[in-house]
């Protein structure tokens, strides 16, 4: 049996403005390598934020799938998606369906989820022409950037994300939820801390409230941890944020964020989340066969506008403790 790979024998290239990058060349089995190397490069994820590993040729999704599977044995399913997704094997799902001239801002992965991914992996099978990055930015750094009276309250009140699912835009309440059952979704909803409101035509409204801040698992630093910005309105397009508005009203959008206490967000803060962000940005264009690893809670990441096609596999793993997602003040009184 091998020993596992120490962190140390493993050279990761830093450069400024790019991911750590780990070189290797294992075209055989690369699942092999993934299981000999697991603990190292789970190490590196920890120190960094991030690894992306090149050379490992991931040539289709179960090929890809092996390794994943490898390097985190317990894949997460996808529950309360946002958009809809591709499910090629257990744990194993095509990258969230969006329009590739819109880029998908800087966010933690389905962070207003009681029970969120600790670790992300993602494995490109298919470079796109230009753009798509998966680009990355660490959440301590961010945290530090923000105004303290802004942060103070985000700390005070957490986040709140609204949902109205519908057929036409996002994931249907079925698919995000694995269930048309109303009651099992009910029952979903009680046990992670969502309220919930069935609407007339028989779609359904959704509150639940999360920490904008959180402290790492293991390190214990604290980290900008949530969505706000990504499933906020002004960060879409003005015309389609007009449009969406016009056929389902300003209280009913598909998704949108909130102050904890309920108040609206303005552009200004959106604005200043977003560019704080792209301050702290890295990026590295995929190639054919890359695999990533994102520490969840330490990096946010988020996916460039692209042209020509693109296949980014997707895979969530190390769920964290439930009261580690809820704001203090629910904790406490809990």
């Amino acid at each position: 049996m091998p020993y596992p790979t120490p962190a140390s024998l493993l050279q990761v290239d830093l450069h400024p403005g790019t991911p750590p990058i780990l070189h290797t060349d294992t075209p055989d089995d690369a699942s092999a390598w993934a299981a000999e190397h697991h603990h190292a490069l789970r190490s590196l994820v920890t120190e960094h934020g991030a690894v992306l590993v090149r050379g490992l040729h991931l040539r289709d999704a179960d090929h890809a799938g092996a390794v994943l599977h490898r390097l985190a044995p317990a894949l997460m399913p996808d529950k309360e998606a946002f958009a809809p997704r591709q499910s090629y094997t257990p744990g194993v799902y095509s990258s969230s369906t969006w329009p590739p001239n819109q880029p998908m801002c800087m966010h933690h992965e389905l962070s207003y989820t009681l029970q969120p991914p600790g670790l992300m992996l993602f494995a490109c099978l298919t470079a796109p022409t230009t753009g798509g990055a998966t680009a990355i930015a660490d959440a301590p750094s961010v945290l530090e950037a923000l105004p303290t009276e802004l942060v103070h309250r985000f700390e005070q009140e957490g986040w709140l994300l609204t949902r109205t699912y519908n057929d036409e835009i996002g994931a249907p309440y079925a698919e995000a939820f694995g269930t048309d059952d109303r009651r099992a979704i009910e029952d979903y909803c009680r046990a992670n801390a969502i309220t919930f409101e069935w609407q007339p035509d028989g779609g359904l409204r959704t509150r639940q409230r999360r920490p904008a801040v959180t402290a790492h698992p293991v390190t214990g630093r604290r980290c900008w941890f949530n969505q706000i910005a990504f499933l906020n309105e002004w960060t879409v397009e003005p015309e389609i944020r007009d449009y969406l508005i016009d056929v389902y009203g300003a209280e009913s959008l598909p998704f949108n964020t909130r102050f904890g206490g309920g108040d609206p967000i303005g552009p200004d803060v959106i604005q200043l989340l977003n560019d704080t962000y792209t301050a702290h940005t890295l990026r590295e264009p995929w190639q054919a066969g890359d695999l990533m690893l994102v520490d969840n809670v330490r990096t946010a990441h988020s996916r460039e506008a692209f042209q020509g096609p693109r296949e980014v596999l997707v895979a969530m793993a190390e769920p964290l403790r439930p009261a580690e997602c809820l704001p203090a003040s629910e904790v406490s009184a809990g």
